[in-house]
């Protein structure tokens, strides 16, 4: 396994890295990498690596190897092959990360502003959603947008801290998403707490605190079957 070093810190654009294995579906393993894997509903990161011979080696997605759980930097069509061994520079592409991070953050205060259990999520580049089992309860539109408008001009801080998996089992209520589950199986899980507005435990990247996470606008509220309702949100640079 490779280190993560979006987990400590997501800021990170950049980094030297080593390749340790390219596969053969053309994946790319770094013994190192700023690049987040696709999961918990975040998309994975695009960029770029820098080879040797100054050659640029697009990344068109990145994911996690299903059998060893490593990080595959996927290359975009007609890249060029690194040599394992080989030294590279990775980049990956700030303002997209910047926006998912800013709105995976902001479906964290949705969670507290919409009284309902999550049942799923997805987060895209300027936009984002949340399923709640909402049964017949009414959500409005202006009410989200009130609550959220409020906990982004206070500002308020993010930051992570780490429990054991053990912790976690015996608080099952920091897990809020029914269908989306932290990483597991390293013995600790990651929580992102924002300060008075909540505690869950969470995988992505994320920003510091809720004032930079900028306006937001509900795009839709939706049916989704008898019980769940779908609320999506824009980021104002976005929604125009």
């Amino acid at each position: 396994m490779g280190v993560e070093l979006f987990r400590e810190d997501a800021y990170l654009a950049a980094c030297a890295a080593r390749v340790e294995a390219v596969l053969q579906d053309g994946g790319v393993v770094l013994d190192r990498t700023v690049f987040y894997a696709r999961g918990g509903g975040q998309p994975g990161d695009r960029g770029r690596l820098l080879l040797p011979d100054g050659a640029v080696l697009s990344v068109a997605d990145t994911r996690r190897d299903g059998e060893s759980g490593r990080v595959l930097h996927v290359p975009g069509p007609e890249a060029p092959v690194p040599a394992v061994g080989a030294a590279v520079g990775a980049e990956i592409d700030w303002p997209r990360r910047h926006r998912l991070m800013r709105m995976h953050s902001c479906l964290h205060l949705l969670c507290r502003a919409v009284d309902a259990p999550v049942t799923g999520g997805q987060i895209d580049d300027g936009k984002g959603r949340l399923d709640f089992d909402a049964g017949k309860t009414v959500i409005e539109a202006e009410a989200v947008v009130e609550r959220l408008a409020a906990w982004i001009a206070e500002d308020r801080p993010i930051h992570a801290s780490w429990i054991d998996e053990a912790e976690l089992e015996a608080r099952p209520e920091l897990v809020r998403t029914l269908s989306v589950r932290p990483p597991r199986g390293q013995g600790r899980v990651r929580l992102v707490e924002i300060d008075g507005v909540d505690l869950q435990a969470c995988g992505g990247t994320h920003v510091r605190s809720t004032g930079e996470i900028g306006r937001v606008t509900v795009g839709k509220i939706e049916s989704k079957g008898r019980r769940n309702r779908r609320v999506t949100l824009l980021l104002g640079d976005a929604a125009g």
